[in-house]
């Protein structure tokens, strides 16, 4: 009786190469993170320093990504790969929206002001999505950029003009 060695038990399984790179960036981010707050003081969790936040999710980033490395190694599910090799090619384009998105929060915030380079890195992300086009990309940004405001500056007193020097504010 001739049996598939890819079909029984760990035998014949390959890592998911995939997998392992998933999860080898999740833990050098998280330990990047976690030796990068633990430079700060991390304090106690009633009274929380400015590291604590930072090394508490570097550990959880890095205890998930050594699990992902783990089921990587352990060949997972043969359907999973079945399913990996059907998602197609990379969406290159869709990638390139969303860094584009971040780039020009990360230089406009000052200049424009929170609620214009939100709305707009909002509105890029969005149309980043498939099948979200300009009128459903621009109503999620709308509701995004709200959402934000209220949380960042109404609740928690971020201080950042709502608009900026470029814009008059």
């Amino acid at each position: 009786m001739n049996e598939d060695p890819a079909s029984s038990g760990t035998a014949g399984r390959r890592p998911g190469v995939p997998d392992m790179l998933a999860g080898g960036t999740f833990v050098a981010l998280g330990l990047a993170f976690a030796l990068g707050g633990s430079r700060y003081g991390i304090g106690s969790t009633l009274a929380m320093g400015p590291g604590f936040v930072p090394v508490v999710l570097g550990v959880i980033l890095t205890a998930l990504g050594a699990f992902i490395i783990v089921a990587a190694f352990r060949g997972g599910n043969p359907h999973d790969r079945e399913v990996a090799d059907e998602r197609g090619p990379v969406p290159w384009v869709q990638g390139g929206m969303l860094v584009a998105g971040i780039v020009f929060f990360g230089g406009t915030v000052e200049g424009l002001g929170l609620a214009p380079t939100l709305l707009v890195t909002t509105f890029v992300a969005a149309l980043a999505c498939r099948g979200v086009g300009p009128l459903k990309a621009l109503a999620i940004s709308v509701g995004l950029t709200v959402l934000c405001l209220g949380i960042f500056v109404g609740l928690l007193q971020l201080r950042l003009p709502l608009l900026g020097d470029w814009l008059g504010g």
